[in-house]
């Protein structure tokens, strides 16, 4: 199949996503309207007349390469995967190179393997299993090996760390399948733990709203990152946010506020894209914890994700760790309690489209990397 790759309009990649079934949040236009320190633009993959492919591209200029950009489609683009990735990312290549990018980053909204609660819940409680890669018999998807292995001949270069968080996006996350389930069949899928802080939550009384206090967010959001140790974004940024998103479409964003006696004890931040629902932000106070506020939020936005038809309720990521003694083992815990399963993606790769620029640029980020390590 011969096809090309041209910019197209805002209105013309919005109405492309519109008619997917699954399409990742970052690959909208509005998610370029986020990124302001990105310059964003649109493209289309056309097969004569029609449009068969769409994909935001974030261009950022380095420092002393700033004739050139990294041209990043985070979880995407929206292409078809199981076909011949030569007749997709050759265009695309073309076209970015002729425009002034020195690489691409792209990351394949494609899974290569899936562990079910059941078999994560078994690697926690073995000490001689310390990462997710090392559970027996995980669930293989044919079509992630095969675009790896294309990705692979085609000159992209992985760039998934051990611990699966790079300066892009995380290659293991963890879901709730949603399709032909009911509230119930969800719940009786978590474990005793998430399902009785569900029921703690509702007999202490509290209470989640949808709204758009995001001040009242972003105060339990600075008081979390204090505690978990984290660097907060502004809440200019959640502004921007919510005005750019909820622009693109009103069911696209919603904020979740769990208070109790007037308190709010927790809050978190729901994406829907089609048939996609993704947990994007939490936060939650120290004092009250008891109440289980952030189960609360969750149960309410799973709720909410099912009764509007979506098919997958994504948690986003997790690290790859089962070991104990690592930091990082609560979030998996805390995750795979909610049922589902855990998800290895096929990462994020980069096409050096010159060479010699790619070699600066990485070279710049292998010393920004061993300075924040130093930190």
């Amino acid at each position: 199949m011969h096809v090309s790759v041209e910019p197209i309009s805002v209105a013309e990649h919005l109405a492309f996503v519109r008619k997917q079934r699954a399409v990742s949040f970052l690959q909208t236009p509005g998610w370029g309207r986020v990124k302001t320190e990105w310059r964003s633009e649109s493209l289309g993959w056309y097969a004569g007349r029609k449009l068969v492919g769409a994909g935001l591209v974030l261009h950022r200029p380095v420092p002393r390469l700033r004739r050139y950009t990294l041209a990043y489609l985070p979880q995407g683009p929206a292409i078809d995967w199981g076909g011949e990735l030569g007749d997709w990312l050759d265009p695309l290549a073309a076209y970015l190179k002729a425009n002034g990018a020195f690489a691409i980053r792209l990351g394949p909204p494609v899974r290569t393997h899936a562990w079910s609660a059941e078999r994560v819940k078994e690697g926690l409680a073995d000490p001689g299993v310390t990462r997710l890669t090392e559970l027996p018999g995980p669930q293989a998807d044919p079509v992630g090996a095969l675009v790896a292995g294309r990705l692979r001949e085609g000159g992209w270069l992985p760039q998934s760390p051990e611990d699966g968080f790079g300066v892009g996006q995380p290659q293991f996350t963890y879901e709730v399948p949603l399709a032909g389930r009911s509230e119930e069949d969800v719940l009786r899928g978590m474990n005793q733990l998430w399902r009785r802080n569900i029921k703690r939550a509702a007999r202490e009384g509290v209470e989640v709203t949808v709204g758009d206090d995001l001040r009242a967010f972003h105060e339990l959001y600075v008081h979390t990152a204090e505690r978990d140790n984290f660097t907060p974004r502004p809440l200019r940024y959640f502004e921007t946010m919510f005005a750019a998103m909820s622009a693109e479409a009103p069911e696209r964003i919603r904020l979740y506020l769990a208070r109790h006696q007037g308190d709010p004890v927790a809050a978190a931040i729901l994406v829907r894209v089609g048939a996609r629902a993704w947990y994007t932000y939490g936060a939650s106070s120290t004092a009250k914890r008891e109440v289980r506020g952030s189960n609360a939020c969750q149960w309410a936005m799973i709720r909410d994700a099912l009764r509007e038809g979506c098919e997958v309720y994504d948690l986003r990521g997790i690290t790859p760790t089962l070991d104990a003694g690592d930091p990082q083992v609560g979030l998996v815990q805390f995750k795979a309690g909610t049922g589902g399963e855990a998800v290895r993606n096929v990462g994020e790769w980069d096409l050096p489209l010159r060479p010699i620029a790619y070699r600066a640029f990485d070279l710049y980020m292998r010393r920004r990397e061993q300075a924040r390590r130093r930190r």
